[in-house]
C-alpha cells in the first residue's frame, strides 16, 4: 500500500520522535496571504522601515505564521485521524522567521491515554520547529485525540506529561536586537504603551468576523493542514467539516489589534485550549485578560501576559457555574507578547 491512511491511536510509542515532511521555504508570499485571510494590522510584521527602527534587520514574518507552517508539517503523522485538538502548553518562539527561511519540523511522543470508550486515545507532543541552520525556531506541546484503527489493540500504559502552567518571564526569549526606545506609536496605531495595562483588566476588542466555509479551507490549505475533520464533510456524523484551531487563533489575534496594538511579538504560549468546536457561519469576536507583567533586558521592552478568549458570545463570559467552558467560547489562549513600556 503505498497512499498514508494515517497514524492510529495504537500506532504511537512514548519517547519515538517522528521528523515530518516536507520542509517549506517561506516568503512574502505567505505575509500577503496571511493578510488577506485574517484582519492583521501589527506594525513590526508589517513593515520592513518600523522593523528596521526597531533593533531588526527587517519585518519577521508574523510570528503565527512560524507556529501554522511548525503544525502543519506534523498533521499527516500526528493528527490526520484526529477527532479533535485539545490544547498546548510550554511553547517558545526562539528566533525570529524572515522571508527565505526555510522551516521543517519534528515531534517527540511524551504521553499517551486511551479514553475510556476504547474507541480513541489522547496524544502528547512536544514538536520542533527548525530552520535551515539546523536552529531552534520554536518549540511547544500540544495534545490531540486521535481516533483508534483497531478498537481491540490493547491500551498502552497511561503517561500524562507532567507540564508546566505557565512560562517564566525568566525564560522567554528576546529576539537579538530588539530595542522599542524609538517606537513610533502613531505609525503602529495606539498610543497604550505597557505601563498602561493593569494586572485584571479586560479588553473587549468589539469587531467581529464570520468565518466562511471557503475561507477557512483556503486557510488550512496554506498550511498544508491535511486533517480530514476540516475538508470531508463526511468524516462528521453531523457532516460539518470542522475549522482548524489555528485559524480561530489567528483570527482572535488579528481582531485583538484593537486594544493592544502594541503587543509587537507573541514570544511564548503558556497554555491553550479549543473549549468548543467553530463551524462555518460562527462569527468570531474576542476578548483579553491582562494576567501577567514583566520587565526585560531589551531597551524600552515589556512583557505582558494576556489570555485572549474567542467567543460567539460576550466580553468577559468564561465558565458557568460548573467551572465549565461557556458554550460560545471557541478559544482560550495564554501567552506572552512583547510591548514598548
Amino acid at each position: 500500500m503505498k497512499t498514508n491512511t494515517g497514524r492510529f491511536f495504537e500506532d504511537y510509542k512514548l519517547g519515538e520522535v517522528i521528523p515530518h515532511a516536507v520542509p517549506r521555504t517561506l516568503s512574502g508570499g505567505e505575509r500577503a496571504a496571511y493578510t488577506s485571510l485574517y484582519p492583521t494590522r501589527f506594525a513590526l510584521t508589517s513593515s520592513d522601515e518600523f522593523a528596521r527602527v526597531s533593533g531588526l534587520p527587517q519585518a519577521p514574518l508574523d510570528e503565527l505564521i512560524a507556529f501554522h507552517t511548525v503544525f502543519g508539517k506534523t498533521v499527516p503523522d500526528i493528527s490526520l485521524n484526529a477527532v479533535a485538538n485539545l490544547g498546548y502548553a510550554e511553547g517558545r518562539w526562539h528566533l525570529p522567521v524572515y522571508p527565505g527561511d526555510t522551516l521543517r519540523s519534528e515531534s517527540e511522543v511524551i504521553g499517551l491515554k486511551q479514553n475510556s470508550n476504547g474507541k480513541s486515545g489522547v496524544v502528547w507532543v512536544r514538536t520542533r520547529g527548525l530552520n535551515q541552520r539546523d536552529e531552534l525556531v520554536m518549540d511547544y506541546v500540544r495534545w490531540v485525540m486521535v481516533r483508534k484503527g483497531n478498537l481491540d489493540a490493547d491500551a498502552p500504559e497511561t503517561v500524562i506529561p507532567d507540564l508546566a502552567k505557565t512560562v517564566s518571564a525568566d525564560d522567554l526569549v528576546i529576539p537579538a536586537g530588539l530595542d522599542f526606545s524609538n517606537y513610533d506609536f502613531t505609525l503602529a496605531g495606539e498610543a497604550h504603551r505597557w505601563g498602561d495595562y493593569e494586572v485584571g483588566e479586560v479588553i473587549d476588542h468589539v469587531d467581529g468576523v464570520t468565518v466562511e466555509e471557503a475561507e477557512h479551507m483556503m486557510a488550512t490549505r496554506l498550511w498544508q493542514n491535511t486533517a480530514k475533520v476540516h475538508f470531508d464533510a463526511t468524516n462528521r456524523a453531523d457532516g460539518k467539516r470542522l475549522i482548524y484551531g489555528g485559524h480561530v487563533i489567528s483570527m482572535a489575534r488579528a481582531l485583538s489589534f484593537n486594544g493592544l496594538a502594541n503587543a509587537q511579538m507573541i514570544v511564548a504560549l503558556n497554555g491553550g485550549a479549543h473549549a468548543n468546536p467553530c463551524f462555518s457561519g460562527d462569527t468570531i469576536r474576542a476578548w483579553t485578560e491582562v494576567l501577567d507583567k514583566a520587565e526585560t533586558s531589551a531597551p524600552g521592552v515589556g512583557a505582558i501576559r494576556l489570555r485572549l478568549v474567542a467567543t460567539k458570545g460576550k466580553a468577559g463570559d468564561l465558565r458557568g457555574e460548573d467551572g465549565k467552558y461557556l458554550s460560545d467560547v471557541l478559544l482560550d489562549l495564554d501567552y506572552w507578547a512583547l510591548m514598548p513600556v
